[in-house]
């Protein structure tokens, strides 16, 4: 089973291709309309070959790891903060639900407004779409410590810093690991969908100038590499995840 699994894997891929094949060759929509996944691919190579392409996913990547990390430590300060203080909750997380209900792509004309299209609103979107999922995660995984843990501590006389690094931080990884890998994914998709709405540059942005240009080849191009980077990123903080955590299924 293992042996099969990559060839598995293979098969939606490669039957998605062939149906797309078969739409393009069908001539129901025209060429302009349905690229064919050849056409797509030389077009890929074209920007690749021109290095239009390693900019537009350099310029992405470099916001998208920036905003991040900003996002990820002030979602993991606003998690433990609501979650060891009963006062703090009180005071913030009723907003702090509301305001994670309202897509994050809503945002968009407020920073435009305020910080423009340069980097600073790009890097600031994607530390937002960051911050929501993180500090849930880190709330319900430091809510998720059993009361018991906590009062032979107290027992006990642990310090702080020995609560956090050997109660708090092994019992809330496999939490936080999960948020962080699923704002990882989300800030990838709102990143795009915020180049295609506002950018001057970045997958998302290459998308939109094929559309204006009714270069649907190029359109596909970008969403064939926004979903295999997004793939990738997965994957990969998965593959972290899942090495940080090995301890649980020792």
């Amino acid at each position: 089973m293992t042996a099969r699994a990559p060839l598995a894997a293979l098969t939606a891929p490669l039957a998605l291709l062939a149906l797309w094949q078969l739409a393009a060759l069908s001539g129901v929509f025209p060429t302009q309309v349905l690229v064919p996944p050849a056409d797509v691919a030389e077009t890929l190579w074209s920007l690749a070959r021109s290095g239009e392409l390693e900019r537009h996913i350099g310029e992405g990547l470099f916001r998208l790891g920036l905003g991040y990390l900003i996002g990820a430590v002030a979602g993991l300060a606003f998690g433990a903060c609501i979650a060891l203080s009963r006062l703090a909750e009180a005071a913030l997380a009723p907003a702090f639900l509301a305001v994670w209900q309202v897509p994050v792509i809503a945002f968009v004309p407020v920073l435009v407004i305020f910080l423009g299209i340069d980097e600073p609103f790009k890097i600031a979107i994607v530390a937002l779409a960051t911050f929501f999922p993180v500090a849930l995660a880190t709330f319900d995984g430091i809510r998720g410590v059993p009361k018991a843990w906590f009062d032979v501590a107290r027992v006990y006389r642990t310090r702080i810093p020995d609560l956090i690094l050997r109660i708090l931080v092994p019992a809330t990884v496999p939490a936080v690991l999960t948020g962080m890998r699923v704002a990882l994914t989300r800030s990838w998709v709102v990143l795009v969908a915020a180049e295609l709405l506002a950018a001057d540059s970045g997958i998302g942005q290459m998308m939109e100038m094929g559309r204006q240009m009714f270069r649907i080849d190029v359109v596909l191009a970008g969403v064939v590499v926004s979903g295999v980077i997004g793939f990738a990123l997965d994957r990969g903080a998965k593959a972290i995840e899942h090495r940080a955590t090995r301890w649980k299924y020792a």
